[in-house]
């Protein structure tokens, strides 16, 4: 294989209807890596994703692949056929010679956990099932480059979780290079060996999920990663997250608890500071609102 990124996008612009969505994108992506777009609802994902895999027109800019490139959009439109049949049909339409497409497709099936479904209709299919079976019909193409949208989207959490985790060995290919479009950070975390943070149309943020994480570049990246907290210091605004702050008798910073959210495995409380607002969780049945609490601040990132 030939070294060197085998997709490229310089300078990038995405419209639709006359809208610029996405301006000044720029990416290489390589064989063997997962690469997440992250960002929220609105911004622009789905139409970069379609204009990368040449299914929409730049608007400015260009894209360059250099081998072939699948792209699995994010709703599953399976066909009302078996789903072995769904497969098979879209390996034909990449050219696949039919004496190769059962193997090809019962691979794939196997791969995804999917093969006890092969003989099933389509239509027949949970919600879960249908996009495992869209995930294996786009693995099975064997492309130079796959690019996903939102392939875990309206899932329950179990069968989330149970898709991802099973996702994650199979997407990451040495011989192939994978993009794909989130816009859950959870999501990001356990998939990308590289990440982008797309907001207001333009790249926020490109580093390693940790690399993101732990220092977003700008205030807006970091409300975006959950950093809901904020503290004015001489400095400038210190952000953080809930897990950077602690309810401790011996802390230093003082403050009220204003709400209380509850949650599965606690309570979520909003904190009211001297010098800003932050969030904890604590287990149950944690502070009521009103209460006078004592915290312990360690982290978050200061922004001048």
């Amino acid at each position: 294989m030939a070294p060197g990124p085998v997709l490229t996008a310089e300078r990038l612009a995405v419209a639709r209807a006359g809208r610029v969505l996405v301006d000044g994108f720029d990416l290489e992506l390589h064989r063997g890596e997962l690469v997440a777009v992250l960002g929220p609802n609105g911004v622009g994902k789905s139409s970069l994703l379609a204009t990368l895999a040449g299914l929409l027109e730049p608007a400015a800019g260009r894209v360059r692949a250099d081998g072939r490139v699948a792209a699995a959009l994010q709703a599953p439109a399976l066909a009302r056929r078996s789903v072995r049949a769904n497969v098979e049909v879209a390996l034909g339409w990449w050219g696949v010679p039919r004496r190769e497409r059962a193997a090809r497709a019962a691979a794939a099936l196997a791969a995804l956990r999917a093969d006890g479904l092969a003989d099933r209709r389509a239509d027949s299919l949970s919600g879960g099932e249908a996009r495992r079976v869209h995930l294996a019909r786009a693995v099975a193409l064997r492309a130079d480059v796959l690019l996903l949208d939102e392939p875990f989207a309206g899932l329950d959490p179990p069968t989330r979780a149970e898709l991802l985790r099973d996702a994650a060995a199979i997407l990451r290919d040495p011989a192939r290079a994978t993009l794909v479009v989130l816009h859950d950070r959870a999501e990001a975390w356990a998939l990308a060996d590289r990440l982008l943070v797309l907001l207001d149309g333009r790249v926020a943020a490109h580093g390693t999920p940790r690399e993101v994480l732990e220092r977003p570049p700008s205030p807006a990246v970091a409300r975006f990663l959950g950093f809901t907290g904020t503290i004015r210091e001489p400095l400038g605004v210190r952000c953080l997250r809930p897990a950077h702050v602690a309810l401790d008798a011996a802390g230093a910073v003082r403050g009220t608890v204003a709400a209380r959210i509850p949650e599965e495995d606690g309570v979520l409380c909003e904190v009211r500071l001297e010098d800003g607002v932050v969030q904890l969780r604590a287990p149950h049945p944690g502070p009521a609102e009103g209460d006078d609490v004592r915290l312990r601040i360690d982290g978050g990132v200061v922004f001048a």
